[in-house]
């Protein structure tokens, strides 16, 4: 009987019981948790496009106020852009009006060349040197910009003279005697670079 009990078998057997015993005898069942009242209100359940979440309809109304604040902001741009083509269009009348008043006070002020000076000198102390009434019938044959560029460099009494005798002729050549002393007034005898 001792080879039998010191079998495997048995020894399985045995622990197998053992085990199935203590199990029964210890074996509690645990107690059920303790009842939780719950919010018995029904919820009317219906089709899932009627379902209301409170935190999506926060984020659906903060995205419609930043939709709303891109607009505004969209519209002030606009605003702005259409100041900005009136502003620019404005702009570029007056830099228009500008450059046709520049144009015209350069048509009416006389610049005189570096490389006119030296021939303008000479021009001047010749018909300086002549009697007033006849260097003003010379004088009066040329365009009133050459006149003006010879009497630049002609002394002032000088230049009465001929002014006068031109004067004289009439009250044509006292209008443009007029004009040159003038343009004699707005020249310019400072050498202009050469374009």
């Amino acid at each position: 009987m001792i080879k039998l009990l010191t079998s495997g078998w048995v020894t399985a057997a045995i622990g197998a019981v053992v085990y199935l015993t203590s199990t029964a005898v210890f074996w509690q069942t645990p107690k059920p948790p303790p009842v939780v009242k719950i919010d018995t209100t029904v919820h009317n359940v219906g089709p899932s496009w009627e379902f209301s979440n409170p935190e999506a309809d926060q984020l659906v109304n903060e995205l419609k106020d930043e939709k709303k604040a891109v607009a505004d902001r969209q519209q002030q741009l606009n605003e702005m852009a259409a100041r900005l083509d009136a502003e620019r269009a404005e702009l570029s009348q007056v830099t228009q009006s500008v450059r046709i008043l520049q144009n015209d006070f350069d048509k009416s002020v006389v610049h005189v060349q570096t490389d006119e000076i030296a021939n303008l000198k000479k021009l001047a102390k010749v018909y300086s040197e002549m009697d007033p009434t006849t260097a003003a019938v010379v004088l009066g044959e040329m365009d009133d910009v050459a006149i003006v560029k010879i009497m630049i460099f002609m002394k002032d009494d000088e230049t009465a003279g001929i002014l006068e005798a031109l004067a004289k002729k009439g009250q044509t050549q006292a209008h443009r005697a007029a004009l040159i002393s003038d343009r004699i007034r707005l020249s310019s005898n400072h050498p202009q670079p050469t374009k």
